[in-house]
């Protein structure tokens, strides 16, 4: 299989796991909602893999690198594969055995998602792909899968019921396992020392890197605060915000998709001429974009017209933040710590899903909505302009050449 094949196959498997992830994130609610009927029960078991999917990616790292990094992936999917089996075929174990088996599988998802990111550089080295192009289409294709995957998921539970569609993410995790496996072999690690860093030390160097690195943390914490935003948008302000001003479910449906649609218009301007942008330039405007706006426009105006325009707006910025992100991850950190330093990373970058619900709630509470939306605004526009701070600009040599080699006729 020559070299960009084995690319496409990792990208794939990937994407193929996450999509049966969406599918679960439907189906396991629905599973408790019909097996309990508690609301409050559905929440516990959405936190129960959350958290040890944000732990697992970070502190599980070192031992991934020590493990292997494509052993470790296909470890991690076929564990998953087969917790998801007995989640779905035995809910009379009772709801305290379900939030375990969930919890497992969200601890082996994190790490497994994250070797998985590992692995695309090097994959992407051996087939000439240059890392911007792979992180943009990457986040194109993500992005799609998951507006597909909720769809899918209410749609087989509807169609099959919710045992089959949680088989379906069991699936998922088997065929990802089997593509890694037997067709995706990465290039020989470089030859690991006599005596293998202890679990700490390891842990620490990456830990190390990343408070060294002023302009990545910077970027991490940006999009930990833009997560945070947009998930108290789409807990809380916008659902607020259609039932005050709308009064009708179905716009809640049009801002939405209103972000989603930029989001994939951003992603293909992006890939097309991302590669010719300066970078931190660019992730600097696609963050200020993307977060404050969308929230100042429903704190200011009552026009579902506007809110939709700058809504479509916001996600056309959003296109450009993670990709760049991504590439700045894989060029500015050695080879060696990329495990440990993604890893930390990807928990960073989603600490702020969690805590944006229960800020959104709590704002309104304490603020009402438009005083909540504009306190949030302020918030997400001095965060997202700190990279313009002279100290954490990068210098001229922290933007390097990638280092592949281009093939010839690569666009």
């Amino acid at each position: 299989m020559t070299p960009r094949r084995e690319l496409t196959v990792l990208v794939a498997a990937d994407l193929i796991s996450n999509l049966g992830s969406r599918v679960s994130v439907v189906a396991i609610p629905w599973l408790v909602l019909e097996t309990t009927g508690s609301p409050a029960k559905m929440g516990v078991v959405a936190a129960a893999e959350t958290l040890p999917y944000l732990l697992s990616g970070a502190l599980g790292t070192p031992w991934a690198d020590r493990i292997g990094l494509r052993r470790t992936s296909i470890l991690a999917d076929v564990g998953s594969a087969g917790l998801m089996v007995a989640v779905a075929l035995t809910p009379w174990l009772g709801f305290g055995a379900l939030v375990a088996l969930v919890a497992v599988v969200g601890t082996l998802r994190g790490v497994g998602d994250r070797v998985k990111h590992v692995m695309f550089r090097p994959a992407a080295e051996a087939a000439g792909v240059r890392l911007i192009r792979l992180t943009s289409v990457y986040d194109g294709l993500g992005r799609m899968v998951t507006l597909l995957g909720a769809g899918l998921g209410g749609l087989l539970i509807w169609w099959f019921g919710v045992t089959q569609a949680i088989l379906v993410d069991a699936a998922s995790f088997a065929v990802c396992a089997l593509l890694v496996g037997l067709l995706v072999r990465p290039p020989a690690p470089p030859a690991a020392p006599a005596r293998p860093e202890g679990y700490l030390r390891a842990l620490a160097g990456g830990f190390r890197y990343l408070g060294h690195d002023r302009m990545l943390l910077t970027m991490l914490l940006v999009i930990s605060a833009l997560n945070m935003v947009v998930n108290a948008s789409v807990a809380v302000y916008i659902p607020l915000w259609v039932a005050e001003v709308l009064r009708s479910p179905a716009g809640l449906g049009l801002v939405l998709g209103a972000f989603s649609a930029g989001a994939l218009l951003g992603n293909l301007l992006f890939t097309a001429f991302g590669p010719r942008l300066p970078r931190y330039l660019a992730f600097v405007v696609g963050a200020a974009v993307s977060g404050a706006p969308r929230l100042l426009v429903l704190a200011l105006s009552e026009e579902l017209a506007v809110v939709l325009a700058v809504t479509f707006a916001s996600g056309i910025g959003i296109a450009a933040v993670n990709p760049l992100l991504g590439v700045a991850i894989y060029e500015r950190v050695p080879a060696e710590l990329q495990t440990r330093v993604i890893g930390l990373a990807g928990s960073l970058a989603f600490a702020g899903l969690p805590l944006g619900a229960l800020l959104g709630g709590w704002s309104v509470t304490a603020l009402g909505l438009v005083p909540a939306l504009l306190a949030m605004t302020a918030f997400c526009l001095v965060v997202t302009l700190l990279p313009l701070l002279p100290g954490l600009r990068p210098r001229p040599a922290a933007a390097p050449a990638e280092r592949q080699p281009r093939v010839v006729g690569q666009a």
